[in-house]
């Protein structure tokens, strides 16, 4: 329950708002920084994105999760939890799902053997990625259509045949809204990983999955005096005066107020458009036009698994779904999961589509007629447990030009920052560029700002929170 207490041997308030991994990030600094930090959550419990769920008496991720060699940030925040030398690493397979027909994916030879595809436009399509690989500058990326980037580099049937199928999984309509950055950032991530020195892919896992991962951060958090309040989620914030400095104070509702000197949003930008109406109107404006990328996504326990690939990439456009990611490839079966599968079915569609909304047990129909045409030996007497999770703002498109139109860290209302994934302009969303962001923004906006306003003495309100 909040309570209305003094600050803690004159040392500043924060509230951070939001528990995902950005949240939690932002804390942990904060409080290495010695400051005294509250963190509200509205969901029941931590890890938005990253939070675990029970499948039958297995726990694990609600959303699919991995860590690469090269996830450096990560890496060094499983160290500080002591968590990084328990990684269990696995060499994964890839799949591909064309022409009713499932091939394997795994290395060049491979690739240059794809049936789809003429010699030619393999060549054509291998000399795309290598270029993107190559490019350093994504603001020229971001300026040009992901379509029209791609149809110029690989050629119309490479595009037709490997692109276009995955654009449309991945992205839905949106594709056409997306600019060549994304694709540019996917590209990246992907040889950086097998820069990373081992010629191949690897992927990573800290047994338990990020349910133990936030057990321990949570645990290690509180231990070091930041409050942690899951069920909170704040409606509106206010500032009381029209200074720069002051005393701060947030109404968490139901007449529980509070005093703060910064509040830190971590939530989807619409939301905080609508969270703090002393915004500029073009601050405003500019919250509400980021395009986010939502998610239906199943997690499926089998008792026999569906295929030795970790990600099966489907092109064929009858195909409802974006991939089939069998998790138990790299997740011990036997120590982990019961000795059962883990699979998900995840579909990525536009923030405001329709689909984001279908019942779970339409979803479920879908899925498993989908499975029964593209797997022979796939039968539903294997389903263990089925369950949906949903998720309306997963990823900020990359739109044209998208970098010159997000909106400020710093708000122009003093004390209230604005820092979430969708600051993400060089590489795509994951665990380990989310913390990046947390950290760099935090240093270089987010605390300078609070030190050129004379440290604590701010005020604001917050005002309304709720469940």
């Amino acid at each position: 329950m909040p309570d209305d207490r003094e600050h803690a041997q004159g040392k500043p308030r924060w509230l951070v708002i939001g528990g995902g991994v950005m949240g939690l990030k932002i804390a942990d600094e904060l409080a290495a920084k010695g400051q005294d930090v509250t963190i509200a959550e509205a969901a029941p419990t931590f890890g938005g994105l990253t939070s675990a769920w029970k499948l039958g008496d297995v726990t694990w991720d609600r959303f699919y999760h991995v860590t690469l060699l090269s996830d450096s940030v990560l890496r060094r925040q499983l160290e500080s939890l002591g968590l990084e030398r328990e990684l269990q690493w696995v060499e994964t397979k890839t799949g591909f799902y064309a022409g009713g027909k499932l091939m394997s994916m795994s290395n060049t030879l491979e690739f240059l053997r794809f049936p789809p595809l003429s010699m030619l436009q393999r060549i054509r399509l291998g000399g795309t990625i290598f270029l993107a690989s190559k490019i350093r500058d994504f603001r020229k990326m971001e300026q040009q259509s992901v379509e029209t980037w791609l149809r110029r580099w690989s050629g119309k049937g490479a595009f037709e045949k490997v692109w276009l199928p995955l654009l449309k999984a991945k992205l839905g309509d949106a594709y056409r809204q997306t600019s060549a950055a994304f694709i540019w950032a996917h590209t990246q991530r992907m040889y950086k990983a097998r820069r990373s020195g081992a010629k191949k892919e690897m992927f990573g896992y800290v047994p338990g999955g990020y349910a133990r991962i936030l057990d321990v951060w949570t645990k290690q958090l509180s231990d070091r005096g930041v409050r942690l309040l899951c069920g909170h989620g704040v409606n509106s914030v206010r500032k009381t005066d029209d200074s720069a400095v002051g005393r701060l104070e947030v109404d968490f509702g139901e007449g529980r107020v509070e005093t703060f000197d910064n509040v830190v949003s971590t939530i989807a930008s619409p939301l905080i458009a609508d969270q703090c109406d002393q915004l500029r109107e073009d601050e405003k404006s500019r919250l509400r036009a980021i395009k986010y990328l939502g998610v239906v996504c199943a997690s499926m326990l089998l008792k026999n698994p569906i295929s030795p690939y970790y990600v099966t990439n489907i092109t064929d456009t009858w195909v409802p779904l974006t991939g089939v990611i069998e998790m138990s490839t790299i997740v011990d079966s036997k120590s982990q999961l019961g000795g059962h599968h883990l699979v998900y079915l995840p579909k990525y569609m536009a923030d405001d589509h329709p689909d984001l909304a279908e019942p779970d047990e339409d979803y479920k129909q879908r899925c498993l007629e989908t499975l029964e045409k593209m797997y022979d030996h796939f039968s539903r007497e294997d389903v263990l447990e089925f369950k949906v999770a949903r998720a309306k703002y997963v990823a900020a498109l990359s739109t044209i030009d998208y970098s010159t139109r997000l909106p400020p860290v710093v708000t122009s209302v003093p004390g209230f920052y604005a820092l979430n994934s969708a600051h993400i302009l060089e590489g795509n969303l994951n665990v380990n560029e989310t913390l990046l962001l947390g950290e760099q923004k935090l240093r270089d906006e987010v605390w300078p700002d609070f030190l050129s306003r004379g440290g604590p003495a701010q005020t604001m309100k917050t005002v309304g929170a709720h469940g």
